[in-house]
């Protein structure tokens, strides 16, 4: 039978012999839900979760981080995270601009993967369609995790030390989690497993996050003895571009539209919805009550856990995951910090630290535990891979995400710490007294809200009353409306 004109390669010169077009236009819808977590989703989350006077502030570190993300990334870090080995952990760093670069097969040149003997155990990565579809499908990986970060730090952190620390950050810690995990590093040659992203974006996003909220200082006493959300109906609205944005997020990673990444895409929805389920059930055990902000919370663990193991783990094994992730990171946000003078002391403003960090590591751990055998040959570079679970050498997989993930830790702390010791030489890390007491209007000169109130003076010329207010049936109001 002859192949259809329209899945011939060559069909004009734009359609080279190697390109899958269903493989394509799948990781571009991949990418851009994976965006659309970050734009409008995360930007629209913090403006609604976060107290009025910090909306626009909030909404903007998001908008910023992707922005900035983008150009760093083409200029030098995606070859730094995909490009050639410079060290075991490091890429080479050059520009992913030119059309000769773009248009070619997609290719990782660090992911051969070698026995201990020096023979080829698995050839490089050479996905069916062009280099600018996976520096686009990356990008926005590394996007959110900046702006992940950024949830540990509203509400006070100065916004030209904001923009100082994205490229810094991205740089020097994101780039090094990306090549050594996903782009041919040592941990990638070691058999560590990350599906996508636990370690590299969310455990380091959340050891990131705690880590520099740490050096910037709190908020204002009066802001962290009551923050509350301004709009949680728009929050909401955030959630679910985030929830619904992970089939991309997950669903992306095998580079293929193919089995594993349809299972990676149930399992995801599997494990959220479960975490969901058990954070708010202990909300109602423990609190009384269903919270709104909890079973984000909640959702968020799911989608964070599941991450790592999207496309290795069975079904049931999602919703045990699932389970884990709606308690643990429950206790350690209800219970653990309440009684934590370290958690105490260091102001994460959305506990970041709980909901991507704990969430993270509990996804790296489980996976080592659960990962099936046939799904790990569908996917892994080191063949005989399998969880705890399935027999050995599974224990060893077991020890080698441990090991994964502290290097993730180590690196995140020790970097991210002199990251910020070196901008607030130049940069102040936190607001001053009286931009906290104001918020947006000091800040940005905006608010997001036509409203008074919430660290504004009652001015009577700009909010248009007068001491002698006219009602609507004529009655004057002599009084002083301040």
């Amino acid at each position: 039978m002859s192949v259809p004109v329209a899945y011939q390669g060559n069909t004009s010169a734009a359609v080279a012999d190697w390109l899958n077009k269903g493989d394509n236009a799948w990781q571009m819808t991949a990418a851009t839900l994976v965006g659309l977590q970050s734009v409008p989703g995360l930007v629209i989350l913090y403006g609604g979760i976060v107290k009025k006077k910090w909306a626009v502030n909030s909404a903007f570190m998001a908008l910023y981080a992707f922005a900035a993300v983008w150009l760093c990334w083409v200029t030098w870090a995606y070859n730094m995270s995909f490009g050639d080995k410079l060290l075991p952990l490091w890429g080479k760093a050059k520009p992913a601009l030119g059309h000769k670069f773009l248009l070619k097969q997609a290719e990782i040149p660090a992911s051969t993967h070698y026995y201990r003997t020096g023979d080829v155990e698995t050839a490089m990565a050479t996905p069916y369609y062009p280099m600018a579809t996976m520096v686009y499908f990356q990008c926005v990986f590394a996007a959110i995790t900046l702006i992940l970060i950024a949830g540990s730090l509203l509400g006070r952190m100065n916004i030209r030390a904001w923009m100082a620390f994205v490229p810094l950050w991205l740089t020097f810690s994101y780039t090094i989690s990306a090549f050594s995990i996903w782009g041919g590093g040592f941990l990638f040659q070691w058999g560590v497993m990350d599906y996508s992203g636990g370690y590299v974006i969310h455990l380091s996003s959340g050891v990131a996050g705690f880590t520099a909220a740490y050096w910037v200082g709190p908020r204002s006493t009066k802001d962290r003895e009551r923050f509350p959300p301004n709009n949680l109906l728009l929050m909401l609205v955030g959630a679910g571009l985030l929830w619904m944005g992970w089939a991309g997020f997950n669903g992306g990673d095998p580079y293929a539209a193919n089995t594993d990444s349809s299972l990676a895409v149930l399992n995801t929805n599997i494990c959220a919805a479960t975490s969901l389920l058990v954070w708010t059930c202990l909300d109602v055990i423990f609190f009384k009550k269903p919270s709104v902000i909890g079973a984000v919370q909640g959702m968020i663990t799911g989608l964070v856990c599941i991450t790592p193991g999207a496309g290795l783990v069975q079904g049931w094994a999602a919703i045990a995951m699932g389970v884990l992730s709606g308690s643990l990171p429950w206790f350690t946000m209800m219970v653990v910090h309440k009684r934590s003078s370290l958690l105490q002391k260091v102001d994460d403003t959305l506990g970041v630290f709980h909901t991507h960090a704990v969430a993270g590591f509990l996804g790296g751990a489980t996976t080592g535990l659960f990962a099936e055998p046939t799904l790990c040959s569908l996917f892994l570079p080191v063949t005989n891979s399998r969880g705890a679970f399935y027999g050995s050498p599974g224990g060893v997989q077991f020890l080698k995400q441990i090991v994964g993930a502290l290097f993730v830790i180590g690196w995140n702390v020790v970097v991210t710490s002199i990251i910020c010791l070196v901008i607030r030489t130049a940069i102040p890390l936190r607001m001053p007294d009286e931009e906290l007491v104001v918020g947006d209007d000091a800040v940005h000169g905006e608010e997001a809200y036509a409203l008074w109130g919430d660290g504004e003076a009652y001015e009577t010329t700009k909010h248009g009353w007068s001491d002698d207010t006219q009602y609507a049936d004529g009655r004057i109001n002599r009084s002083s409306a301040a």
